[in-house]
């Protein structure tokens, strides 16, 4: 795979330019030009990878930010059983990843892997102060097994090491906010900014993971959690300190939050996270996330019918099946095409198909 390094601001400003409004072309391993100022969050659909940490997708994380998708997962382990935020899939006490811990644009690519979720925030950083003006990057994060707040591991930790490493590169809840009283009211407003406001920042998403999901002995999930975090911040007067976004997790029909939250904590959730068969299967009214400025993020695209290799699709058929979901109102479209550049960059309207 060709994985040029660096693209300078005025490269990606004129590569900008001749882009039309609401797709990014994107040239195969270079950095994500800047997005074309018309095309609203709220009212665009994106590409991601799944477990882009991963060393057989991508050789350093920084190629994955290379690549040009617009969201990035990343699983993180917590409890007692390791030290630290732990970023792998299967490795539940250590990490195994493609992060390398990089101090500055010219380590990216020459450390040792396998590190921390800090580890992979610094090469963000890093590879941001390459290309400052990149495309907005949602950061999922999958909590494996949740968050750990007796080790230090909890909601407030995550924060503060959000704003150690990402500093002013990180799109905060209080930047969405603003002067509303919550997420909620603040989107329904038209809250969420166009890509070009968001250039040269991260958004983190955080959903339950697998093993908290499946833990019996768990009764406060990520999702809660985090929320409740939010709340409590915004009632002491510092939801600035916050760095993430809590998603509901699960396509249902209706307003899930309704059946899983409180009240005071429905108004945290502007972030929906399911499977894509699902969204797609006409039971569910997804118009209804679009009209309300909600984003969705729909997973496992390839599984929709009819469905497509989970890795190596055609071109055509990744294009079509990003074109078919957009029709169903995803805001973030993801599988494991990290060999098609050129379908991980597109940028295409909401809500058309």
């Amino acid at each position: 795979m060709n994985r040029s390094r660096l693209v300078t601001t005025a490269a990606a400003t004129a590569l900008a330019a001749t882009a039309c409004a609401l797709t990014v072309p994107q040239l195969a391993g270079a950095a994500p030009s800047a997005p074309a100022p018309t095309a609203k969050v709220s009212d665009s659909t994106a590409v991601g990878v799944h477990n882009a940490y991963e060393k057989d997708k991508y050789g350093y994380f920084a190629d994955a930010l290379d690549s040009g998708a617009s969201l990035l997962e990343l699983d993180v382990w917590t409890s007692v059983f390791g030290s630290g935020w732990r970023v792998a899939h299967n490795n539940p006490i250590g990490s195994d990843n493609n992060c390398e811990n990089a101090s500055s644009p010219d380590e990216l690519r020459t450390k040792p892997r396998n590190q921390s979720l800090g580890g992979c925030l610094a090469d963000m950083r890093a590879w941001h102060e390459a290309h400052p003006d990149h495309a907005p990057v949602t950061i999922k994060v999958e909590m494996k097994d949740g968050f750990y707040g007796k080790a230090d591991r909890g909601p407030a930790q995550l924060d503060a090491l959000l704003t150690e490493k990402l500093g002013d590169a990180l799109y905060r809840p209080a930047d969405l906010a603003g002067d509303h009283a919550n997420l909620d009211e603040a989107v329904r407003a038209g809250a969420w900014p166009d890509r070009s406001a968001l250039a040269g920042k991260f958004v983190f998403e955080l959903i339950p993971g697998t093993v908290e999901e499946g833990n019996p002995a768990d009764d406060l999930w990520t999702d809660r959690e985090y929320a409740t975090h939010l709340r409590d911040l915004a009632a002491a007067g510092r939801l600035g300190e916050a760095g993430a976004f809590p998603a509901v997790h699960g396509a249902e029909k209706g307003d899930p939050r309704e059946s899983r939250y409180a009240e005071d904590l429905r108004g945290w959730f502007v972030f929906f996270d399911g499977d894509a068969s699902a969204y797609a299967a006409g039971d569910i009214d997804t118009g209804w996330y679009r009209e309300r400025g909600y984003l969705v993020v729909m997973t496992d695209a390839h599984k929709v019918a009819q469905e497509i290799d989970a890795t190596n699709p055609t071109e055509q058929q990744a294009r079509d099946r990003v074109t078919q979901l957009a029709g169903a109102n995803a805001s973030y479209v993801t599988s494991d095409w990290y060999p098609l550049p050129s379908v991980l960059s597109l940028v295409v309207p909401r809500g058309e198909g």
